[in-house]
């Protein structure tokens, strides 16, 4: 029998690391450890009860069928009625892809625009899963390094003088996992400029501490916006998210999406609408919450030793400079699994320039974060 072939582009694949220590936590507490989870980005707080209520509704209301493939019309409009509200932009329903997470949203519109040998600029560092689903396509993923001394933030002439005909689109990402860090107005507006599309991760739209988020919509029309709902709305198993792309591509999106997927989960959807319409009470809540504990995190973290330049302002995580400690972020982070029990993320994780770094998600209830300082005080006790 003749063995089956790889596609090269799935070959040249990496592992998600930060997985690869969730799973190793995983397995000490299988064997009875106790371990402090300060590695995972995912909410820790359940879904809001009406996003709930919502979906128990549409079961027994019947709703179980197949979707429009582009998603519910109510959804749909629900989500250009909230980019108009916040940030004063129009957007038209037959503009929006509701998809199952957001990840499949990026798969798409990567596979729809980029050919083999095409290059798309991206930040490093930056969140670990953009290469791999660039270079699924055959593309090229070109970093472009951002620094702590300029806010972990693109300087367009940098990315200007990176830019040729084969770069098919900048991908921006803010607030930003690994950092924490907004996108300034200024910097999209030099990256609408350079006249390629900008592909815009808006994951993390909400959960902003100080400062204002900004969509890509309100520099350019040249742009495929990703968001969901996993984050803000605590639903990441829901498996519920959205691309907004210009409207010329909407036909061959949908059909993508009408092979490839069908449509998107008809309970999730309604939940959506329900998030959107009326779980703002349990966001803000929510985000009192991080914010303490980033405010917690991030003294405490400092006291350690570790570096803190640029303060996160958005997202769940601190990206602290550990070479103080270390320049291997693989090793510190699986040393600190095993002899403390906390579970870290490594910084080169998301990319060449983050090593020497170590993400830090303040996902977790206070009590864990504190307990978690102290077995990291201890640990680093022991490295003198």
């Amino acid at each position: 029998m003749n063995e089956c072939r790889i596609n090269p582009c799935c070959q040249d694949l990496s592992s998600f690391k930060v997985m690869d220590v969730l799973e190793r936590a995983c397995a000490l507490e299988k064997e009875g450890r106790d371990i402090v989870h300060l590695q995972i980005g995912e909410p820790d707080f359940d879904t809001p009860e009406c996003v709930k209520d919502a979906a128990c509704k549409a079961i027994r209301d019947g709703r179980c069928q197949y979707t429009h493939s582009l998603g519910i019309i109510e959804l749909r409009e629900a989500i250009c009625a909230n980019y108009h509200a916040k940030y004063g932009v129009e957007v038209h329903p037959d503009q929006v892809l509701v998809t199952s997470g957001t990840s499949p949203s990026m798969l798409l519109a990567f596979s729809l625009l980029l050919q083999p040998g095409d290059r798309v600029l991206l930040s490093d560092p930056s969140y670990a899963c953009y290469p791999n689903f660039i270079r699924f396509t055959g593309a090229v993923a070109d970093f472009v390094p951002v620094r702590e001394e300029d806010g972990f933030q693109f300087r367009v002439d940098q990315v200007k003088a990176r830019m040729n005909d084969d770069v098919r689109g900048i991908l921006v990402n803010s607030p930003s996992n690994p950092t924490g860090t907004l996108v300034s107005p200024e910097v999209y507006c030099g990256l609408a400029e350079l006249g390629v599309p900008l592909f815009s991760d808006e994951i993390y739209h909400g959960l902003v501490y100080e400062g204002q988020e900004h969509t890509a919509l309100e520099f350019t029309d040249n742009c495929f916006v990703f968001n969901g709902f996993s984050k803000l709305y605590a639903m990441t198993g829901w498996r519920l998210g959205y691309v907004i792309a210009p409207k010329g591509y909407m036909k061959r999106l949908q059909t993508m999406q009408q092979n490839f997927f069908l449509c998107t989960s008809s309970i999730a959807q309604w939940a959506g609408v329900a998030a959107l319409t009326q779980a703002g009470p349990d966001v803000e809540r929510m985000k009192a919450i991080y914010d303490q504990r980033r405010t917690y995190m991030i003294a405490r973290l400092r006291e350690l030793g570790f570096g803190i330049r640029v303060e996160p302002t958005g997202a769940f995580y601190v990206f602290a400079n550990a070479k103080k400690f270390t320049n291997d972020s693989m090793q510190f982070t699986f040393d600190l699994l095993e002899r403390a029990g906390v579970g870290v993320a490594p910084g080169v994780d998301f990319g060449p320039g983050g090593e020497g770094y170590i993400r830090f998600s303040y996902a977790n209830s206070i009590e864990n974060i504190e307990e978690g300082m102290r077995r990291l005080e201890t640990y680093l006790g022991g490295l003198k």
